[in-house]
């Protein structure tokens, strides 16, 4: 694993694209308007840190560490989330872009979804009891083997989770989404 630690530090309008990112541990790091675009994150260990407004699109994050960290405003396209060290994974997303990520078999009951562009992202066989994924898109996402006991999935859209396969005890929905809920069998549901 890395062995320097930064601590404290702001990171702004920088390029990694072009430089590889230091390996180590960031603590308590803001990071503004960076560029992460495939980059090589792995083995690294983030904890109370920031991004906002970061592009971290296919960005390799296999084996690092993800704890207590909130992205805002980013773009972070097919990234792999289930390569990450489970031990404490714990993030926020908020107004960010994450069409085609994958969270394949994580726990993410820590973890929360606000205002967020979510096509495409496969939630198969993940832990989602009492996360939020509020105000979302989830066009083609993949529910399956899903747990989602407790889950808020207010205002979010064009999401068809089928109860069959999935938990979904106690979770919450709005209308007229929660029809994503009966789109398997195919009727026809009058407004009135």
């Amino acid at each position: 694993m890395s062995t320097s630690l930064t601590a404290d530090h702001n990171f702004d309008n920088q390029n990694f694209t072009d430089s590889s990112f230091p390996k180590g541990d960031y603590e308590n790091c803001v990071f503004t308007n960076c560029n992460f675009s495939e980059s090589n994150l792995s083995e690294m260990r983030f904890l109370e840190c920031e991004f906002v407004g970061c592009n971290l699109s296919n960005t390799n994050i296999s084996k690092s560490f993800f704890q207590d960290l909130d992205f805002r405003d980013c773009k972070m396209l097919g990234i792999q989330f289930e390569h990450c060290n489970p031990f404490g994974f714990e993030v926020r997303f908020n107004n960010c872009q994450l069409n085609h990520a994958s969270f394949y078999q994580m726990k993410l009951g820590r973890s929360g979804f606000s205002n967020c562009q979510m096509e495409g992202v496969d939630f198969t066989e993940t832990e989602l009891k009492n996360t939020t994924l509020f105000n979302c898109n989830l066009q083609n996402a993949i529910f399956e083997n899903t747990n989602l006991e407790l889950a808020d999935l207010r205002k979010s859209v064009n999401y068809s989770i089928d109860p069959e396969i999935n938990k979904i005890t106690g979770a919450k929905f709005s209308l007229p989404d929660v029809i994503g809920l009966l789109e398997k069998y195919r009727i026809k549901i009058d407004p009135e």
